[in-house]
């Protein structure tokens, strides 16, 4: 932790030492926006979900294909990955977007609304970008371009993953960034860093925000299954009450957060979003099941809040005469920046978006599958601003307004070229 704080006030001094963007990458980024915009507003339009996006990998590797870029299609299922030599020997770097959309109904009016539809989950719903991984694909799709037309600037080599399933595959199904690494996609040629971005609707549009280390939280999906004993509602005394038990468990949880956890470290939630038990309202039950999530963003800490809430589980249980078992499910790692690697690419970022522009922020409590990467290569994730310039309010993600300024997508396309470029040639 005294590491961390430390590169954080050695970051605030890095500003006069912002390094100057390239020209030409620049002059190249801008002159390709509007047919970024326009593979953006075309991937909106026809969104798809996780292990599903057929038609966005056929436009992605068709994309790369046409820039002489050597191309590899169907990794862990709908991923594309492309391979760009550069005109001078050196290291590996990946650059990373998700592709997948949501199940929700958009309701913006935009002449690129979504109107696709599916059944997800036994229900009729809409599609949505509604995470804005359209304009991770369109920006990844323009800084190929971009890198493509500036071959003589790059030593080394670039890989260029286009992930599907962020945002979970479905039941029964692998998927995302952990399928991809497990198919080798960080390997022949070995990768030696990662850097990747998500779009924010809450910040403006020309600003970039970054935090070294713990970045998104770990992610645990936990089902707590407790067993009491049926009996009728009229007499408690003969049977054992597993609601009681489980209200009992959700009240200790929470005494884990506010009592057992150190929040002057990281933040940490538990959150159960999910309680079934009963048939009728005169029975009480044989069971009942608690189904949540856990978010850390430290090692240490999730350490202690997961054996804290194993024992706690079974322990309340057993003294209100039942049992109970839980069972955690891993859906992502700490989103970690690299200390170092994070050190060396800010005077980056400064360059092309301006010193002003780059805030350092607090981690957040949302998870991301890019942090699987992170576990294999050093890596570097950062949020690009999406709400236009003026504007105090911006709906979140995963909601039906969502939106992103078009114009964001710009800086993206700038930063994700200069970082190859700079990583690179320091190496």
């Amino acid at each position: 932790m005294k590491q961390l704080n430390t590169l954080f006030f050695f970051a605030l001094g890095l500003s006069a030492f912002a390094q100057s963007a390239n020209p030409d990458l620049i002059a190249a980024a801008e002159a390709i926006e509007p047919k970024v915009i326009n593979w953006r507003h075309d991937i909106h339009e026809h969104p798809e979900l996780s292990n599903r996006e057929f038609e966005t990998a056929a436009k992605v590797a068709k994309h790369l294909e046409s820039l002489g870029i050597e191309v590899q299609t169907e990794v862990a299922k709908t991923g594309v990955v492309g391979i760009l030599k550069g005109d001078h020997p050196g290291k590996v770097v990946a650059l990373r977007a998700d592709m997948d959309a949501l199940p929700v109904t958009e309701r913006n009016d935009l002449p690129f609304k979504s109107e696709v539809t599916t059944t997800f989950m036994g229900a009729e719903t809409g599609v949505m970008h509604a995470c804005g991984h359209d304009t991770h694909v369109a920006i990844l799709m323009g800084t190929a371009e971009v890198l493509a037309q500036n071959k003589d600037k790059i030593h080394g080599t670039v890989k260029f993953i286009f992930q599907p399933a962020e945002e979970g595959a479905p039941p029964g199904e692998e998927g995302g960034a952990a399928l991809m690494i497990k198919e080798g996609v960080l390997k022949s040629p070995d990768v030696d860093a990662i850097f990747g971005l998500h779009i924010n609707s809450a910040t403006p549009v020309g600003t970039i925000a970054y935090k070294p280390g713990g970045t998104m939280a770990a992610v645990e999906r936990f089902v707590v299954n407790i067993k009491g004993k049926q009996t009728h509602g009229s007499q408690p005394w003969g049977g054992v009450d597993p609601i009681y038990i489980a209200s009992k468990i959700v009240d200790g949880f929470q005494s884990i957060i506010s009592r057992e956890s150190n929040l002057l470290v990281e933040p940490a939630v538990i959150t159960v979003g999910k309680i079934t038990a009963g048939v009728r309202f005169n029975i009480i039950p044989e069971s009942a099941e608690l189904i949540g999530t856990v978010r850390t963003l430290d090692p240490d800490m999730r350490e202690l809040i997961i054996r804290r809430m194993t024992e706690m589980s079974e322990g309340l249980a057993k003294a209100y005469g039942g049992s109970a078992t839980i069972e955690f499910q891993s859906n992502t790692a700490i989103t970690y920046n690299d200390l170092e690697l994070t050190e060396q690419m800010l005077p980056t970022l400064q360059g092309v978006a301006g010193t002003e522009n780059v805030k350092l922020v607090k981690a957040t409590t949302g998870g991301e599958d890019f942090s699987y990467f992170q576990e294999e290569v050093p890596g570097f994730f950062f949020f690009l601003g999406g709400m236009t310039p003026g504007n105090t309010e911006a709906y979140p993600h995963h909601t039906p307004d969502f939106q992103i300024d078009d114009d964001g997508m710009l800086l993206g396309v700038k930063t994700m070229s200069q970082l190859v470029v700079d990583y690179l040639s320091a190496s």
